[in-house]
């Protein structure tokens, strides 16, 4: 019985040693290497092929100097205006997320995830709201704010979140909705790009809506408040 169980501590230790190892070291190289894929990339062409459609995975890694610097103050204006001054979790906007969810239920729920743990769930995760999957997303979170530079977030951020349908990155959308690249996106097209996020498989930015075009002059009149990001 002894055996066995010093050979379940021992396992349990071996896999935990392997868990912060292979993490840590993801995380250490992904600060110098391009992101050419994604988890979520590879669902979503799952999921395509599970409802019959044709095959879509549009996405091209550019760095931030090849970014429309307008993108990085829409984004921060429509996602995270605290970015550049937290260190991975804004907590005052958890706990206004918290208060206005417990006092109206019935409402869509409002999140409060920094551009940090987006970029920790969309590189390193799976989509979903368990505890578990948020339990990592706060540790990854942790990894990428101790390692890597604002700059370097960002820059993974505008290349792999997704921006439509079966396109992910800024040089993609560029590409498939305005037919430019990501240097060239004026500041309303920036604006669209940023106004699509919540939900960027429902919103498009090359369709927008009424509701979306008001969305982006509120992101533009907001990207006035946010400071220029730093190259």
């Amino acid at each position: 019985m002894k055996r066995i169980l010093r050979f379940i501590r021992n396992t349990i230790k071996w896999i935990v040693v392997a868990f912060f190892a292979s993490t840590i070291l993801s995380v250490v190289a992904l600060r110098f290497f391009p992101v050419y894929f994604t988890p979520l990339m590879f669902i979503r062409c799952y999921q395509q092929l599970q409802e019959g459609k044709d095959l879509k995975l549009a996405h091209h890694w550019v760095p931030l100097e090849r970014i429309s610097p307008n993108l990085p103050k829409a984004v921060m204006a429509s996602e995270d205006a605290n970015f550049l001054k937290h260190h991975g979790f804004d907590y005052k906007a958890i706990e206004h997320a918290v208060k206005r969810n417990r006092e109206h239920p019935k409402k869509r729920k409002l999140g409060a995830s920094t551009i940090s743990q987006q970029t920790a769930k969309n590189v390193f995760l799976w989509p979903g709201r368990s505890w578990v999957r948020k339990g990592f997303e706060v540790y990854f979170t942790t990894l990428i704010e101790l390692m890597w530079t604002k700059q370097r977030i960002m820059e993974v951020y505008l290349n792999s979140i997704e921006m439509g349908e079966g396109i992910y990155g800024a040089d993609a959308v560029a590409e498939e909705h305005f037919n430019t690249e990501a240097v060239n996106l004026s500041k309303a097209q920036c604006a669209l790009i940023a106004a699509t996020l919540p939900n960027p498989r429902v919103f498009s930015s090359k369709r927008p809506s009424a509701y979306m075009l008001k969305r982006q002059s509120r992101i533009l009149r907001e990207m006035s408040f946010v400071p220029a990001f730093p190259q």
